[in-house]
C-alpha cells in the first residue's frame, strides 16, 4: 500500500456536487492499493498513520500525532498512486490492485484506523471525487508498506 499523508487545517471530498466527507484539523490521506498488498499491510499503515508525529507540541517541534491532538482523518482511495510513468506519457496502472481487492483493503485500512481512535471520514470508492484541502505547513509524507520489517 502507498499513502500520501498531508497535514491539513481542513479538507473535504465531494461526489456529484455533494460533500461526503469533511474534517477540520487533521490528516488527509490518499490511499493506494497494489495487487501484492494484504490486510496486514492495511493494519500496519493504519497504526503508522494514527501515531505519525507531524503536529507541533508546545515548543514548536513536530512531536504530536493525530491521536494526541484530537484531530480527524479524511481517507480517500486513489489508485493513481500506483501509476507508472517511466515509459511514455500515459501512466500504466498495472501495479494497482483490481477494484475488488482495492475496495477491500481500503475498507480494511479505514476500519483499522477507526479502531485506533481518530474520527475518520471517507470518500466513495471508484467515484469521481473532488477533494479540497487547506494544507498546513505544508507537511506531506509518503508511507509505503513494501519492505516493512
Amino acid at each position: 500500500m502507498k499513502l500520501v499523508v498531508q497535514r491539513v487545517k481542513s479538507a473535504s471530498v465531494d461526489v456529484d456536487g455533494k460533500t461526503v466527507g469533511k474534517i477540520g484539523r487533521g490528516l488527509l490521506v490518499l490511499v493506494g492499493v497494489s495487487h501484492d498488498d494484504t490486510a496486514a499491510d492495511a493494519a500496519h499503515l493504519a497504526k503508522k498513520t494514527a501515531n505519525l508525529r507531524v503536529f507541533d507540541d508546545e515548543t514548536g517541534v513536530m512531536n504530536r500525532s493525530v491521536l494526541d491532538t484530537g484531530g480527524n482523518v479524511l481517507a480517500v482511495s486513489q489508485f493513481t498512486l500506483y501509476g507508472d510513468c517511466k515509459k511514455g506519457n500515459r501512466p500504466s496502472y498495472i501495479a494497482a490492485a483490481r477494484p475488488e481487492k482495492g475496495n477491500e483493503l481500503y475498507g480494511e485500512y479505514v476500519r483499522q484506523l477507526r479502531a485506533l481512535g481518530p474520527p475518520v471520514e471517507t470518500g466513495v470508492f471508484q467515484a469521481e471525487m473532488q477533494v479540497r484541502l487547506l494544507n498546513d505547513g505544508p507537511v506531506t509524507l509518503i508511507l509505503e508498506s513494501t519492505g516493512r520489517a
